[in-house]
């Protein structure tokens, strides 16, 4: 048997009988090969240690095909669906808006404020045993859901992330805080409803 470790379970992509041990989430899990299946998996890599390219999943609202797109090279060049040509929608430069993105005090920098320029991005700062957090959470899914690459939401659980929740003065919970090319350009303290939120991240986006 072969043994690889990978830091996340994204890195290999094997839907064969392998078992896998260890978390597979935050830090490193192993994987066991046959030799076959090892030279299977190694074509089959998203991420090659010479590029260090994750190539991102956008499907096409068309015809469904789910097409790899690097985020860089569509920062200059429009994808276009590799089954019907039709023009993909990656106004985020490849980032899912259609969910929120749960971030952590190592992605916050990348995630947030590292975001496509002059796309909003809503952090929810929130915890799980937070009731005011948990009501506001299904509006927060819904915007998400409806955002069309027009805005991000973010989240970000302030009991296992205290860097960030230190660093932007979070006292109470929960706070969304709406930011636009690294700077917070909007501060929400308590549950308020959609029709609220949804106007708050209007206003944060660049005029037409």
């Amino acid at each position: 048997m072969t043994v690889i470790e990978c830091r996340r379970p994204s890195d290999v992509i094997w839907r064969g009988p392998a078992e896998r041990s260890g978390d597979g989430a935050l830090g490193s899990f192993k994987v066991e090969f046959t030799v076959r299946q090892f030279n299977a998996v190694s074509r089959a890599c998203h991420r090659t240690a010479n590029r260090g390219v994750i190539m991102e999943i956008v499907v096409c609202k068309n015809c469904g095909t789910k097409n790899r797109i690097d985020p860089r090279q569509a920062e200059s060049k429009q994808p276009t669906c590799g089954q019907c040509g039709n023009k993909l929608e990656i106004t985020s430069a490849g980032v899912d808006t259609s969910k929120p993105l749960y971030v952590t005090d190592s992605t916050f920098s990348r995630d947030v404020l590292g975001a496509p320029k002059d796309l909003p991005v809503l952090l929810d700062c929130w915890a799980p045993w937070c009731g005011p957090c948990r009501a506001v959470a299904p509006a927060l899914e819904q915007l998400a859901a409806e955002s069309g690459g027009k805005y991000l939401i973010a989240k970000l659980n302030v009991d296992d992330n205290p860097q960030v929740a230190r660093q932007f003065h979070i006292q109470s919970i929960p706070t969304l805080l709406i930011f636009r090319n690294g700077q917070v350009v909007e501060r929400i303290i308590g549950a308020q409803p959609k029709q609220s939120i949804a106007a708050k991240l209007a206003s944060a986006r660049p005029a037409a």
